[in-house]
């Protein structure tokens, strides 16, 4: 199945950073709430952009960004996930998690550029350790229906597990930096150092 469906962004900030101690969408890197910078990245390479968030979140968010509350229909990240493609199910989903710190519009583009719409998505991956980050990805359509039989069959809920499982491009972004998942204390001093000296 090939798709040609029209790309949106999607910032996933509903989880409970129960790792990091701290709403891990609020911790400013770049001057604003992580959650506000990715949205902002996603809106110069998307179409549309929204962010993932949980009921309690709505009034927190400034009103200039658009969102999608879950649905808490399935568990962990396929919440957003599937709670973004029901709102819109005619869109491909770029979705980033928000705990990228190093994630830059230059990768971004780079991912657009390889996007495969045959595939079931096009994700980034690590050369060393070349397994598809689902939640650094575009999501085609036809990936989230085929994710639902995959939920209901009870195999499991890991996005990362499906999407190995599936037809999934791998593209090794050329600043693997861009991958780094901030979701502990010390990661997250990493990511500090490795701002400062870009």
């Amino acid at each position: 199945m090939t798709s040609n469906a029209k790309l949106y962004g999607l910032v996933l900030s509903g989880g409970k950073s129960t790792r990091m101690g701290t709403d891990k969408g609020l911790i400013e890197y770049h001057g604003v709430p992580q959650r506000e910078h990715l949205y902002q990245l996603l809106t110069q390479v998307c179409e549309e952009t929204f962010m993932s968030i949980r009921t309690e979140q709505e009034a927190e968010i400034p009103s200039e960004y658009q969102t999608i509350v879950d649905l808490d229909e399935y568990r962990g990240p396929y919440n957003g996930l599937l709670s973004a493609h029901k709102k819109h199910p005619e869109a491909a989903w770029l979705v980033l998690a928000c705990d990228l710190p190093l994630m830059d519009v230059e990768a971004l583009r780079e991912l657009i550029s390889e996007r495969d719409h045959s595939k079931q998505a096009t994700a980034f991956a690590l050369r060393e350790n070349p397994l598809p980050e689902p939640l650094c990805a575009i999501w085609e359509p036809h990936a989230f229906q085929d994710s639902l039989v995959y939920l209901e069959s009870g195999v499991g809920t890991c996005p990362r597990k499906f999407l190995i499982n599936h037809d999934t491009k791998l593209v090794f972004p050329k600043n693997a930096n861009v991958l780094l998942n901030a979701n502990s204390e010390a990661e997250y001093k990493e990511a500090l150092d490795k701002l400062s000296v870009e």
